[in-house]
């Protein structure tokens, strides 16, 4: 792995090759649940359970290819309401505590009794709330892209803050919402998203997630692709729904204030420089004053996992936990 300041590689270039999984199913969870679950690698290996980000992106072939077949047993699942879960775009019983239950029922049902958790973003929030409920269970937190859960953050992103850099993208993502309803865009969405008509819904869906993509990378050179009608549904209504709840928190700022909860646990955190959707501050105040973490800040990279920097990182990372975290 070449760490050399400015190379340009393509991100496919840092990762393991493309790979199947060795198991798939679908898990019964409660509430009319089922999570398509997937485990890759080694059947005997290192655990490491990865979470996606969102909430309702789902998984991606792409995401196995971070970890060494060899050793890793690599966990993947769509949490509620998106991917290859079901039902598709479901809301009800869809919290951050029904996810975290999840992700325990998931351990239970592969019988792994600790493991590595790999989160990005949405992921990264998860993976910090699932710690905090079950550090006994966690051996090593890998965090890309922090995401707190607060409104500081959420205000930044659909208040206009991120806007100010990308007036153009920003103008986009206002002009389907009447100018009375713009104080605030998270509600203004969630009543078009919610309002029972798939065309509209999907529709407004499309510009929601297409203002996050559009800010993921730093290469604005690069074409951004519209997401299919489906995927951009799931995604933009489960977003809504959580941030519209504060991520179903008892408190703006409970990850930080219940950090003592998981000090003892290491943890790596992979930042962007450049990081427009989860700008780096979050991540410095995660780890400014927790002994065990190691914040690598990632220079001329935004977001995106597939950013060439980040995936380098994150690939180095789990190579030097290969011997055991």
């Amino acid at each position: 792995m070449d760490r050399t300041a400015g190379q340009k590689r393509a991100p496919g270039a840092y990762l393991y090759p493309p790979a199947d999984p060795f198991d798939q199913r679908m898990l019964e969870v409660g509430d009319g649940h089922r999570l398509y679950v997937e485990q890759c690698g080694h059947a005997q290996g290192l655990p490491v359970v990865v979470l996606h980000g969102g909430p309702g992106g789902g998984c991606s072939p792409a995401m196995r290819r971070y970890f060494d077949p060899a050793v890793y047993r690599t966990v993947l699942f769509d949490q509620r309401g998106c991917g290859r879960s079901r039902p598709h775009a479901e809301v009800a019983a869809n919290t951050t505590w029904h996810l975290v239950a999840d992700i325990e029922r998931i351990r239970e049902a592969l019988g792994i009794d600790r493991w590595i958790v790999f989160g990005g973003s949405w992921g990264a929030t998860l993976a910090l709330i699932y710690a905090q409920a079950h550090p006994d269970r966690v051996a090593h937190l890998v965090l890309r892209g922090v995401f707190l859960a607060t409104q500081a953050e959420l205000d930044w992103f659909y208040g206009g803050g991120a806007g100010a850099f990308w007036p153009d993208l920003w103008a986009e993502f206002l002009r389907p919402i009447p100018e009375d309803e713009r104080g605030d865009l998270i509600a203004a969405y969630h009543r078009r998203l919610f309002c029972g008509d798939y065309t509209t819904e999907a529709r407004h869906a499309r510009i929601w997630a297409h203002w996050e993509n559009a800010l993921a990378t730093v290469d604005h050179a690069l074409p951004i692709g519209e997401a299919p009608p489906d995927y951009a549904r799931a995604f933009a209504r489960l977003e809504n729904h959580y941030f519209r709840n504060s991520a179903f928190l008892e408190e703006d700022g409970q990850i930080l204030r219940q950090r003592g909860r998981i000090e003892h646990i290491p943890a790596t955190i992979v930042q962007g420089r450049y990081d427009m959707i989860c700008p780096p501050v979050s991540a410095w105040k995660l780890a400014e004053g927790w002994g065990r973490a190691d914040l690598r800040m990632v220079p001329a990279a935004g977001h995106a996992l597939s950013e060439p920097g980040i995936s380098a990182e994150l690939v180095r990372v789990m190579n030097a936990l290969r011997d055991g975290p």
